[in-house]
């Protein structure tokens, strides 16, 4: 043999061992705690990634050697450094008496050498020079929610249905004072709708407290059941229902030197939407998007901050459907009389400039795309800064526009989903995004959108783990709309043989499944159920998120129905795939999905062979009045489509096997849903298989989900056949 057949063969035998092994990498399976508990198979991340105040410097959250650490960088710097850990940390709080923490709490910069922290009913502050701590101010261990005032030294908080605040040095202030506990102060108004977070607003400099009050005396009382006690104990919740009573709201104003609280005159009809609550820069005024009970008429209003009465209304928004503000105003910095006011009112959210006495200046942004997201404004504020859909409804990216003559231009490079945090400065952008094919990058832009450091480039977790392929495609409803799916096929399929389906749905208003992020939006119990032999299809029907106002309101008092026939279409596109087995297809959802679940197998009886629906919506009326009368009306108003929608009339069509779950203390789809759908079964005589989670409320969190899980796929295997199939 000569040397040089010697060395292909050689050769060969490396290309073939390094083959086999690369095989063998690639060779694992998900297993149930995989896909749903094990963190090491997320793309690796920066924890509590944040701008350090006043600086270019920013700061995250590591593992060091077993130990947790906070590192600091600079924007341009090649590598942070670390300045903290955790046994330091703790050395410092239990010599103020504090006890010792397991984990860094959320961090907030008081400036470049130091930051507080919430932990223990105490907001401390930590020098780094020092490398003391002290306390700021104690609060009552029984609060629920707390807000840190913008100077960082006082903080309002709730307990129980009052409102309080604690301030350094001095006993904690009751705000308010109600024994009625169906009127609740400083929380969170109108069952979170509107873009409704919080409870409490803090004006700019601190010296004032804008709060909710909510009064719900005239919302009937809902029962949730405890099953710990013996007997079991009955919780009261107060549930508005659609075409019922809804609770009415005002917005009070703390004066923290005064110690009084005033209302602002926000009028009548006492059941109207508050919303989008905003302050003025000189903290004279508050601003209201007042929302009728209909939800097709918004005032933009401004109060005095001082005296609480009506100023005026800068200008209106009406549509014929609804109208939905989530908003509040951007002020521009170098200009108080100057703001941008996001609105759909051309059929898509894009940025509008407005004086304060209401006047348009411009429109800073348009076309058949959304505003997603503003981060901020330019030093000089002659620029904002947005996130939007411009590129793709699939994309998210970083953009700049002009506030003088409204050119924009794109900051971000690389396809993908790109989520920005402003420096506060204005003069970077830290760019964490990911992709299809990328896991994760963190990049720190300056702000004309050139890359000047890389945080993190994160390796794909999955790299031993056998799975399927993703694609990512549209197909045409049946008025010609693109919609976009996503299917993930088995490992190694075999396109000659046939394979069942689960199709996963949601299809309500603002949700978007399919996406160009890390694995199309997947999830890895959709690739475990993959490598178990399913193609797992899911769908965005009209109706979800993101995607225009024509395109949401698509389902306008007919909720079920344009969603199912879209769904239908995406049947209809797997069915010319030769591989797949149309007579074994499953659907899969929760609350609304849950709801298109059971829809698509009463409605469509004799498409889907096997359903799990989880915590659905089955009779609209039986729903929130927030929610539901923007998208159906009330009952009064349009009863045929409530009709239509109610799916204990369609009980009988059931063929196929129905698996529905719900959450005992539900208080989002109450169980009552599906508790009247199983009697309706009852009455019908039809079988359905039913299971409940005890204890939990709209979703099955912790490590209960495994089980949840097991249980939706056990259901699948059980009754699609999956040990007949041949392609296994």
């Amino acid at each position: 043999m000569t040397f040089a057949n010697h060395f292909r063969r050689v050769t060969l035998l490396f290309v073939l061992l390094a083959a086999t092994l690369h095989l063998q990498a690639q060779d694992k399976l998900l297993t149930m705690e995989d896909a749903i508990t094990n963190s090491a198979l997320q793309p690796e991340n920066l924890r509590q990634l944040t701008w350090i105040a006043g600086t270019d410097d920013y700061s995250f959250i590591k593992q060091n050697n077993g130990e947790q650490v906070l590192m600091r960088g600079s924007a341009k710097s090649a590598r942070p450094t670390e300045i903290l850990n955790l046994n330091t940390l703790n050395s410092s709080l239990t010599a103020t008496g504090a006890e010792k923490l397991k984990s860094f709490p959320e961090i907030t910069w008081a400036d470049g050498n130091s930051f507080v922290i919430n932990a223990q009913n105490k907001i401390y502050r930590y020098n780094l020079k020092s490398g003391k701590t002290e306390v700021i101010t104690t609060y009552s261990p029984e609060a629920d929610y707390t807000e840190l005032a913008p100077g960082l030294q006082r903080v309002a908080y709730t307990k129980g249905n009052n409102l309080f605040v604690s301030a350094p040095g001095a006993p904690d202030v009751a705000v308010s004072d109600e024994a009625n506990v169906a009127i609740v102060f400083g929380q969170a108004a109108h069952r979170s709708e509107f873009g409704i977070s919080k409870g409490t607003f803090w004006s700019p400099n601190g010296n004032l407290l804008a709060f909710y009050r909510m009064d719900q005396t005239m919302v009937t009382d809902y029962p949730l059941v405890d099953i710990n006690p013996l007997p079991a104990k009955q919780n009261n919740i107060k549930y508005p229902m659609a075409g019922g009573k809804s609770h009415e709201v005002t917005l009070g104003v703390y004066n923290v030197a005064s110690g009084k609280t005033i209302y602002l005159k926000t009028g009548e009809p006492a059941d109207q939407y508050l919303t989008n609550v905003t302050w003025s820069p000189d903290e004279k005024h508050i601003y209201i998007a007042v929302l009728n009970r209909d939800q097709n008429h918004i005032k933009l209003n401004q109060y005095n901050a001082l005296t609480g009465a009506f100023e005026k209304t800068l200008f209106e928004e009406k549509n014929e459907k609804y109208v939905e503000p989530e908003h509040g105003l951007y002020f521009v910095p170098t200009k108080p009389n100057q703001f941008v006011w996001i609105s759909e009112r051309s059929g898509f959210d894009h940025l509008y400039l407005y004086d304060t006495n209401g006047k348009q200046i411009r429109q800073l942004t348009g076309g058949n795309w959304m505003v997603t997201d503003v981060l901020g404004f330019s030093p000089k504020g002659d620029e904002l800064y947005y996130t939007s859909t411009a590129e793709s409804p699939l994309e998210r990216h970083i953009y700049a526009v002009n506030l003088k003559n409204g050119k924009t231009k794109r900051l971000s490079e690389g396809a993908g989903t790109h989520n920005a945090q402003l420096s506060p400065g204005s003069q970077y952008i830290i760019d964490n995004y990911s992709s299809q094919t990328t896991p994760r990058r963190i990049l720190v832009l300056n702000n004309k959108g050139t890359v000047v450091n890389t945080l993190l480039n994160a390796k794909n977790p999955l790299t031993e783990y056998r799975l399927g392929e993703t694609t990512i495609f549209p197909i045409k409803a049946g008025d010609g709309t693109d919609l976009y799916a996503r299917m993930i096929t088995p490992p190694n399929m075999d396109k000659n043989k046939k394979y069942p389906v689960v199709v996963y749905v949601y299809g309500g208003p603002h949700v978007q499944l399919v996406t160009d992020s890390w694995l199309g939006g997947a999830n890895l119990w959709m690739h475990l159920m993959a490598q178990k032999g399913y193609i797992v299809f899911t769908l965005d029907s009209r109706g979800s998120g993101n995607r225009g106002l024509a395109f949401e309101q698509a389902t306008f008092r007919q909720l079920g129905t344009v969603e199912l026939a879209d769904q239908l279409k995406g049947v209809e596109y797997l069915k010319t795939l030769p591989y797949v087995d149309a007579n074994r297809l499953g659907v899969h959802g929760w609350s609304f999905g849950g709801f298109l679940t059971t829809s698509l197998m009463l409605r469509a009886p004799e498409v889907f062979k096997v359903g799990v629906a989880g915590g659905p919506v089955i009779d609209w009326k039986y729903y929130e009045v927030m929610y539901t009368e923007r998208y159906m009306d009330t009952p009064e108003q349009n009863p045929e489509g409530y009709k239509n929608a109610s799916l204990l009339n369609y009980v009988p069509n059931l063929q196929g096997k129905l698996l529905m779950i719900h959450g005992t203390v539900d208080d989002v789809v109450v169980w009552q849903h599906s508790l009247q759908f199983v009697k309706k079964a009852v009455d019908e005589g039809i079988l359905l298989d039913y299971f409940v989670y005890p204890g939990h409320p709209h979703n099955v969190r912790g490590k209960d989900r495994v089980h949840l899980m097991r249980k939706v796929t056990q259901y699948f295997d059980d009754n699609l056949n999956m040990k007949n199939n041949s392609a296994l």
